[in-house]
């Protein structure tokens, strides 16, 4: 199972480089739920479960816009003064409150 692994690399390394020049594609292709794709195809060839897939569907649309609040301090950054390492921190502060608070008050499973 490397190849996902290599396949990860390769998104991460080919974002990062296209973003150096084009940061509005770059972050278009940061959007595209390649990583999900892949891990949806790979957990189908592996178990051919429906049922585990849709609950990490379901999983995974909850969890998304939890985690958008990472990204709040990276865009703010220059206007609230921030460096990237403060702001990246800052973000994974954020988005560790808002998935944590879910994990805390939410269901317990969602196959409940």
């Amino acid at each position: 199972m490397w190849w996902r692994a290599i396949i990860a690399g390769l998104i991460v390394a080919g974002v990062s480089e296209i973003s150096g020049r084009f940061p509005r594609l770059g972050a278009l292709l940061l959007t595209l739920p390649v990583v999900s794709l892949i891990a949806f195809i790979a957990t189908w060839h592996k178990n051919q479960d429906l049922q585990s897939i849709s609950t990490l569907a379901r999983e995974t649309l909850i969890l998304v816009p939890l985690g958008l609040p990472f990204f709040i301090p990276l865009a703010m950054a220059s206007q609230w003064k921030l460096g990237f390492w403060p702001a990246f921190a800052l973000g994974i502060v954020l988005a560790s409150m808002t998935i944590g608070l879910w994990f805390w008050f939410g269901p317990q499973d969602s196959r409940e």
